[in-house]
């Protein structure tokens, strides 16, 4: 396990001997991240860095189980010193204090709506050599598993002739993930892994290589949740783990159901117990 430490925050060379100046905030956004990693004491382990190339375009496909997969994905990336660009929700890129931040790094809005414009936006970003770090399943993955790939992702490596390194990323939904609540706690063990590079054969077709990817991404996040270091707490702390591992999660039929819903805007949000009565509740545990 590796906690990152102040001396590695401070590093001169954390991104090369020649960073490029025009990414002075991204790498300003970084060690405050790395700050933020420090103070939380989160443990991580990250392998597979090696796999990433040093230079020339690619792309970083990885599952998806919680809302700072991106903070915990672009340090697999820093061994090689290179830097992601994120695609990602193009409401984030408009809202007030997020948004600077976003485009100042070079990441790519995704209008779901108009996804073409994105699209080309990344090959154009790969083919300048850039790393692109995609989530090709769109969302989330309430079941913990990883969902129906979008086709994205292996038509962009297609266009612009660039491997995919596939990626898994676990034990960020402990602290913030879709349907349950954020939960700042401290020494929460993080895994990466990263992947052998997945190069397109000659001729073969989007199809093929989304398999290929979405079997080494299955692979992958099978290895980082078996060898997690830490474990539920009891009961009641099941609910991170998938339930294939005898978590409480939803299942991937389950979880598909609850993206309709999200979707369709007819999930039910749970209600929120009148404050009297949850004061009620803690004089009556007393």
């Amino acid at each position: 396990m590796e906690i990152v430490r102040w001396r590695d925050i401070v590093r001169r060379d954390l991104y090369g001997s020649r960073p490029d100046r025009r990414d002075r905030p991204y790498r300003f956004v970084v060690r405050m991240a790395m700050v933020v990693f420090r103070l939380f004491g989160f443990r991580f382990t990250v392998r597979g860095g090696e796999h990433v190339p040093t230079t020339g375009g690619a792309i970083i496909c990885s599952n998806h189980v919680s809302y700072l997969d991106f903070t915990f994905l672009g340090l697999g990336a820093l061994p090689a010193h290179r830097l992601v660009r994120f695609m990602a929700k193009a409401s984030v890129f408009g809202h007030w204090f997020a948004g600077p931040f976003m485009r100042a790094m070079g990441h790519i809005p995704v209008d779901r709506k108009a996804g073409a414009a994105a699209f080309e936006a990344a090959v154009r970003a790969l083919k300048d050599g850039e790393v692109v770090g995609v989530f090709p399943e769109a969302t989330i993955s309430s079941s913990f598993t990883v969902k129906d790939l979008k086709a994205g992702a292996a038509r962009m490596a297609l266009d612009a002739g660039v491997p995919i390194v596939p990626a898994a990323v676990w034990g960020g939904q402990r602290i913030t993930t879709k349907h349950h609540k954020p939960q700042l706690r401290r020494g929460v063990a993080i895994t990466v892994l990263l992947g052998e590079p997945i190069v397109a054969a000659p001729g073969e077709r989007t199809a093929a290589l989304l398999r290929r990817t979405r079997a080494a991404m299955e692979e992958l996040l099978d290895r980082a949740q078996r060898e997690y270091p830490q474990q539920p707490a009891g009961p009641d702390d099941l609910w991170w783990q998938p339930a294939h591992l005898g978590g409480t999660a939803p299942t991937p039929e389950e979880a598909k159901l609850l993206d309709v819903a999200d979707y369709s805007g007819t999930r039910k949000k749970a209600k929120r117990p009148h404050p009297v009565a949850r004061l009620r509740r803690r004089l009556l545990r007393r």
